[in-house]
């Protein structure tokens, strides 16, 4: 059964996380000093090279995980355009827009303009129970 976009993102990035927090440690040498400072070095501006090593190959492996996670779960991965031109050929066709502009009303099929009006067309009848149908 196929798992929802969210739950596997959801999954990856908490692995990720997890990842991240154990390659802390080892870079650190389990040293609680020496990890205190590498935590407070992180900052929102702080780059991809000037995160320790082992955290470095921690996110490297991360995003591949994520990646072959989308795969295996059934979620197209790839570049924007690649993926737009790729429809899947089970979509329902898209229908036809209307011009903004266009003040008409919509387009009439083939039994004729709809009449508005609580009143059947004269002549006609439904056949239903009324006060003029013929008397017997």
């Amino acid at each position: 059964m196929q798992r929802a976009a969210n739950d596997v993102m959801q999954s990856v990035l908490f692995s990720a996380f997890l990842d991240g927090i154990a390659a802390l440690k080892s870079a650190s040498g389990n040293l609680p000093n020496q990890l205190l400072r590498d935590v407070q070095a992180i900052h929102p501006n702080v780059t991809f090279a000037d995160l320790p090593k082992p955290l470095q190959d921690a996110i490297a492996a991360s995003t591949r995980a994520a990646f072959t996670a989308l795969l295996k779960e059934g979620y197209a991965v790839g570049p924007k355009q690649q993926m737009q031109a790729s429809r899947p050929l089970d979509r329902v066709p898209e229908r036809q827009r209307r011009d903004p502009t266009d003040r008409r009303g919509p387009p009439r099929g083939p039994g004729g303009p709809v009449r508005r009006g609580g009143r059947p067309p004269k002549g006609g009848g439904g056949g239903g129970s009324g006060g003029n149908g013929p008397k017997r």
